[in-house]
């Protein structure tokens, strides 16, 4: 079974379980909120679940169970041990009595009630205090109110509707590591897909598709099995991140996200697709304004970004002075980051490294600022590899074409390879998306760098200068297709035929309406 066709049955199979949870939550909230509580609880049983199976394969030769063993002070203080240890441990703990096992275990019973949850959420995250995950597991579930009146007036209301949404929870195998979808992240735009009103506008901005992940993620990875870590300074969900552990592997992951219930998203998912606390960093604040210091003083060998299209930044003067900026003369417009969110890039991508961008197509045309600094960049510089145009309408939220860059500080030659993939790709109902076929199309056609009529062009520096660094694919790729020339002699003939024949049918008709008496001789 082929990757697409594998996910699009994962999909499938947690889009049904979705929308009835989302139907039991929509009438007591809008989808910005109830998908909190949806996320939050598919993540908590997932941290139960792996816990669990940590801790049965510890206790297997024993030939007991957790709850026997945690009520044992001997076997207690070893399993503590084992589960906050940094190197091999999971870093928190979650005890027999709020496991998620434990609490489906209640509401079947009919002893459950919701402060038990909130209990059991509360003495997970302060199970991390002092240990080295503290700072991955602060505030993760901060946006799951279980006291909001929204759930419900009483708390026999609230513990009715949260034990409903977490059976539905119960009977969906997410298969965690081994999916090909990102569960959370896949979940997540389901549901602002389902009811966007309120919560989707900007969801294409913080959410990339897996297909388009992929293509990035092989573009970084060519001629690589591992990678010392991956960088995304607008990482969203971090699916962009964890794709690119799907084709090579990844030592850490670093990221940063400036809208907080993102941000805990993002932490939640590397979690849930088996990353190590220790094995990634990611921050919440604005990139631009406020780099997190650590990751400046890192470089990246592989960078990947789907930033929000032509975002407002505040370009003080200041940033003149910054590093990531002194260089090209220039700052981004006020109006459009998407240069400075490139050069911010840059700056971390390491000589050996190879960069992956999706933007709006224009980035490779327009003036002022932004052509001087991609004037710079390709002519000073010489970094930009090639330029990739996607179909449109592939991101939820936005109808509008993109484009991948494509970068690297150790190019060995002053070309730029164009490929113009707009029109490769797969109708949707809602979305078009990318195929597996789409993808290795592209990679193989930017691997041979080779000239492909109507598709792919190698532009060399003397082109791009006389297209005075326009990077806009059509000036490179010629897509255009001639009409067969038509033959106004032959046109003409068949017209007067037609007249011809009509001037029959007429004659025709008016004896069927005499016939008839419908019209006088």
């Amino acid at each position: 079974m082929e990757t697409q066709e594998i996910q699009a049955k994962q999909q499938a199979e947690l889009h049904t379980q979705l929308w009835s949870m989302a139907n039991d939550l929509r009438g007591n909230m809008d989808a910005s909120e109830f998908k909190n509580y949806i996320l939050g609880l598919i993540f908590y049983r997932y941290l139960s679940d792996k816990l669990l199976r940590f801790v049965n394969d510890e206790l297997e030769e024993d030939g007991i169970t957790y709850e026997e063993a945690w009520n044992n002070e001997d076997f207690k203080d070893d399993i503590i041990e084992l589960l906050v240890d940094n190197e091999g441990g999971l870093g928190y703990i979650i005890e027999p009595n709020n496991l998620w096992s434990t609490l489906i275990n209640k509401i079947n019973i009919k002893q459950f009630d919701i402060s038990m949850l909130a209990k059991a959420i509360n003495d997970l995250t302060e199970s991390t205090l002092g240990l080295g995950s503290q700072r991955d597991f602060e505030n993760l579930f901060d946006d799951m109110d279980l006291n909001a009146s929204k759930l419900g007036k009483t708390e026999v209301d609230r513990s009715a509707l949260i034990s409903k949404v977490m059976l539905k929870i119960n009977d969906i195998n997410f298969h965690y590591e081994d999916a090909e979808i990102d569960v959370l992240g896949d979940a997540y735009e389901y549901l602002i897909g389902q009811f966007a009103a309120s919560a989707g506008k900007k969801a294409g901005e913080f959410y990339t598709p897996q297909q388009v992940s992929k293509l990035l993620a092989k573009l970084v990875t060519i001629g690589k099995k591992k990678l010392r870590n991956v960088y995304d300074p607008t990482c969203g969900s971090g699916s962009l991140l964890l794709r690119v552990a799907k084709e090579a592997e990844v030592v850490s992951f670093y990221g940063q996200e400036k809208v907080s219930t993102t941000y805990n998203l993002a932490r939640m998912n590397m979690l849930l697709h088996g990353v190590r606390f220790n094995h990634f960093d990611i921050e919440n604040n604005d990139t631009l304004e406020h780099p997190n210091e650590k990751h400046m003083e890192l470089t990246f060998e592989a960078v990947v970004a789907n930033p929000p299209y032509s975002a407002k930044w505040s370009a003080d003067p200041k940033f003149l002075d910054d590093e990531r900026f002194s260089g090209y003369g220039k700052l981004a417009p006020k109006s459009k980051a998407d240069y400075a969110f490139i050069q911010h890039m840059l700056y971390l991508l390491d000589d050996s490294g190879t960069m992956a961008v999706v933007l709006p197509h224009g980035v490779l045309f327009r003036g002022a600022a932004e052509g001087v600094i991609r004037k710079y960049l390709i002519e000073e510089k010489n970094w930009l590899d090639a330029v990739i145009g996607l179909p449109a309408n592939l991101f939820f939220g936005t109808s509008i074409p993109t484009c991948v860059l494509v970068f690297k500080k150790c190019k060995t030659h002053d070309d730029i390879f164009f490929i113009d993939a707009s029109k490769e790709f797969e109708s949707g109902k809602n979305q078009n998306r990318l195929t597996d076929e789409n993808i290795e199309k592209i990679m193989n056609t930017y691997i041979e760098r080779k000239d492909v009529d109507k598709y792919a062009h190698c532009a060399t520096l003397e082109e791009i200068k006389e297209n005075d660094f326009n990077l806009n694919i059509p000036r490179y790729v010629d897509t255009f297709e001639e009409e067969e020339e038509i033959d106004i002699h032959a046109v003409m003939k068949e017209i007067k035929e037609l007249e011809a024949k009509r001037d029959e049918l007429d004659k025709e008709i008016v004896v069927y309406l005499k016939e008839l008496g419908l019209m006088e001789d």
